[in-house]
């Protein structure tokens, strides 16, 4: 794949460990991407804002905010190599009470321009905001497209241990004969934050809250585990990696820590000025991040938080 172009001054144009690159523009998303020649990243991968009034965002009706981002995602096909991948990654969009489901919204200007739906991937997390007239909201979605049916898919990256490691076939040629993949199975589409014995076959990531190691200034940060997964499955080596809204850089970071080259689109200064302190921190090995794949914290049931206070069990 030939080098990044661009046609604008860099912030942080620096590289990581003498050979993989990133680059980090200050601005407006759907100027600066105007800069980008085609067909130039294997993987777009971002979560852009749900439109609920987040200090970055101005609130506007739906069909206002889906305009605005439409204009965006042409360009964002545009730059897409021919066997590269957009990884999608939204929530709910809510307004007097009435949820708006945005993937639904999204996946039908996505396949407008010709990319097609791979898979709906559910993230669900444990903790969030509780909602007093319906459920609280515990999952998110990231909607994974390609531009063609020949698009990079490294599964054995992103194998999961097997359930059943020594379960064989009972009939037929292979009767007696290892049934599994030694390398792990193919992960389920749910990444999914669970309390039981089989914790290790799903994806468990959780989300970035007050005592998670990569809490910044940002209001709405994804860890950088849910990107490595999308960066080991959907991209190679050297591979170039596009974040239209980049935040404090969790996907920048993410690529570098696994041979892979980014760029990150952003607005904000001072999430700006967080990413590139936090990339010069994974250059000194200062960072602190999620190991990817470390197991979920589980409280004893002795712990003082998971035992019914004495309030509620004289009620």
């Amino acid at each position: 794949m030939k080098d990044l172009k661009l046609k604008i001054p860099l912030i942080g144009d620096k590289h990581y460990n003498g050979s993989k690159k990133y680059k980090l523009l200050e601005g407006d998303s759907n100027q600066l991407i105007k800069n980008l020649d085609d067909s130039q990243f294997d993987l777009i991968i971002t979560s852009p804002p749900y439109n609920i009034g987040k200090e970055y965002e101005v609130k506007s009706s739906i069909e206002d905010y889906l305009k605005t981002q439409e204009i965006l995602i042409i360009d964002l096909v545009r730059v897409l190599s021919d066997k590269g991948s957009i990884c999608w990654q939204v929530g709910n969009y809510v307004n007097k009470g009435e949820v708006f489901p945005l993937d639904i919204f999204y996946y039908n200007i996505f396949i407008k321009y010709g990319l097609k739906l791979r898979n709906r991937i559910i993230w669900h997390f444990g903790h969030g905001l509780h909602a007093s007239k319906r459920f609280s909201g515990r999952y998110e979605t990231i909607l994974w497209f390609t531009k063609n049916d020949n698009y990079i898919f490294n599964l054995d990256n992103v194998r999961i241990p097997s359930k059943y490691p020594g379960k064989r076939h009972f009939k037929g040629l292979k009767k007696g004969e290892l049934s599994g993949n030694p390398k792990g199975k193919n992960p389920t589409d749910i990444w999914e934050i669970i309390v039981n014995d089989w914790e290790k076959e799903l994806w468990n990531i959780p989300n970035v809250k007050a005592n998670h190691p990569e809490k910044t200034n940002h209001p709405c940060q994804f860890p950088i585990e849910l990107a490595e997964r999308c960066i080991l499955a959907l991209t190679n080596e050297n591979s170039w990696i596009l974040d239209p809204y980049a935040g404090v850089g969790s996907t920048i970071i993410a690529a570098l820590k696994n041979q892979r080259n980014a760029i990150g689109l952003e607005k904000e200064k001072t999430y700006i000025d967080t990413g590139i302190n936090r990339i010069n921190d994974l250059f000194e090995g200062k960072l602190k991040f999620r190991a990817i794949n470390k197991p979920i914290h589980k409280p004893s049931l002795t712990d003082k938080v998971s035992t019914y206070p004495s309030e509620w069990l004289n009620n």
